[in-house]
């Protein structure tokens, strides 16, 4: 698809991060957009700034739905097709995901099925949702976004990392095993599968939120876990206090969106170049090329402390451990 111009996508988590740039800048290029994400107020930002400098006839429309919840894609569709006033659709970026309950172990199973739900059921929930409007259009394509946690389940050795990671591979799995699928069955209808290394966003900030928590609210239970993990990682904080404690928990967020090494603009940029371009597997960022370079090269070793010490020695995931 070499043209977004006077196309239909539909975004899903276009509120801030990636799913926003991927809104802007499929508006600048005159793609009618509908987008959905759990803010409203963060849709409006985003509608505002696709608008901004679009060519005039854009439109881009906005509706609130969680991803996780088949209803209320269900409902996102028909306003899709009222708003839009069709019934095909051109382009579907399954975007929207949250983090959070890392541990299958230890922490909350209605927080790690949340994390899972979203991440996984988010994708499978959308494809199955917007399938017939893509079969539909004469040309369309599926952008299921995974994670270079779909190729290394790691953030670390002291940070289990499990919900996320067990979604993005399960996205990965579902969007390679579609390709023979779609050819045999809407040949029109191409996919492809974006893994982004990593990208400063809200993700961080965001899951708080998506799990009804606020870093500056943590639970005590809650900073006892953390203790223990930083204490793992060589890193003991029994003489911080719990409000100092949740203050670097934002600055954490804070700093993974704003000292990345790639930001969303520049991940959007690259996303979309390789739907340009018929890509089926798209690596974002030069950590995301890295990393699945040496897990291909040595996966028997791929979980060992001194495989993520490689990755770090060659400049990336400074800030995980």
């Amino acid at each position: 698809m070499e043209r977004f111009g006077g196309r239909l996508a539909v975004v899903t988590g276009g509120g801030t991060g990636m799913g926003r740039e991927l809104v802007r800048q499929l508006a600048q290029e005159g793609c009618h957009v509908a987008t959905c994400d759990v803010s409203n107020e963060a849709m409006e930002e985003t509608r505002a700034l696709a608008l901004d400098g679009a060519p005039s006839g854009t439109r881009v429309t906005t509706f609130v739905a969680d991803v996780s919840d088949e209803a209320q894609l269900q409902a996102f569709r028909g306003a899709v097709e009222r708003e839009h006033a069709t019934s095909s659709l051109n382009l579907l970026f399954n975007n929207a995901g949250i983090g959070g309950a890392g541990s299958f172990v230890d922490d909350d199973r209605a927080a790690w099925e949340r994390t899972f739900a979203v991440c996984w059921g988010g994708v499978y929930l959308g494809t199955r949702t917007f399938l017939p409007m893509l079969m539909a259009a004469d040309e369309a394509r599926i952008v299921n976004t995974s994670s270079i946690n779909g190729i290394f389940a790691s953030f670390g050795p002291t940070f289990p990392h499990t919900a996320y990671c067990a979604a993005k591979f399960a996205v990965r799995g579902f969007s390679e095993a579609l390709i023979t699928d779609l050819r045999l069955n809407a040949p029109h209808v191409g996919l492809s599968v974006v893994m982004p290394g990593h990208v400063g966003t809200s993700i961080m900030l965001n899951s708080f939120r998506a799990h009804g928590q606020q870093p500056e609210t943590l639970a005590t239970e809650e900073l006892a876990k953390l203790r223990h993990r930083m204490a793992a990682g060589g890193s003991p904080v029994d003489e911080v206090s719990d409000e100092d404690l949740r203050k670097g928990v934002q600055m954490m967020g804070e700093a993974f969106r704003d000292f990345a090494p790639l930001n969303s603009a520049a991940a959007a940029a690259i996303i979309l170049d390789g739907v340009r371009h018929d890509r089926w597997r798209i690596l974002v960022g030069d950590d995301a090329i890295a990393v699945d370079a040496m897990v291909r090269a040595d996966p028997e070793h791929a979980y060992e402390p001194e495989f993520f010490a490689s990755i770090q020695a060659r400049g990336h995931f400074g800030g995980m451990a």
